[in-house]
């Protein structure tokens, strides 16, 4: 799960899907960056940490860190927030198969939308409310799909 700064919407996309993980039983590594280091280090916003609280995420484990070459490495899929933040991605890529393990997290719920996930940060309570329920949208998908193709394995 990849945001600019690594402090809203992808560590609350990582909550989400951490919990729905454990709830379906999925053995899956979720993490989250930022393109930028603005807050490398940091804690999650504590708005964005309280809204998921109300939730029933915790965001409490998570500091902010740098998206790196490295991640494509790591894991099979790289969701962006938004479509500066998949360019930053796949200017990273290396290869072909990099660029293929990237994309846009609502075009998970909203196929071929190429909608972003706003930035909450200015945009009071409400604003951290919808993002919340965008990305619970697109992490039950995600997990949903996930369980599916274990299922047909």
């Amino acid at each position: 799960m990849v945001c600019l700064g690594n402090i809203c919407r992808s560590p609350l996309a990582q909550g989400i899907l951490e919990k729905k993980a454990a709830d379906y039983n999925l053995d899956v590594l979720v993490d989250s960056a930022g393109t930028s280091s603005y807050h490398s280090g940091e804690r999650p916003d504590q708005r964005s940490a309280e809204n998921a609280l109300t939730h029933g995420v915790d965001l409490s484990h998570q500091t902010s860190r740098q998206f790196v070459p490295a991640d494509f490495d790591a894991f099979d899929h790289i969701y962006a927030m938004d479509s500066s933040n998949y360019n930053d991605i796949i200017a990273q890529a290396r290869t072909a198969e990099d660029k293929e393990k990237v994309f846009m997290i609502l075009n998970v719920s909203n196929p071929g939308s190429n909608m972003s996930v706003p930035d909450p940060y200015f945009g009071g309570d409400l604003g951290f409310e919808n993002v919340y329920q965008l990305l619970d949208e697109a992490c039950e998908k995600i997990a949903q799909d996930i369980l599916h193709a274990r299922q047909q394995s």
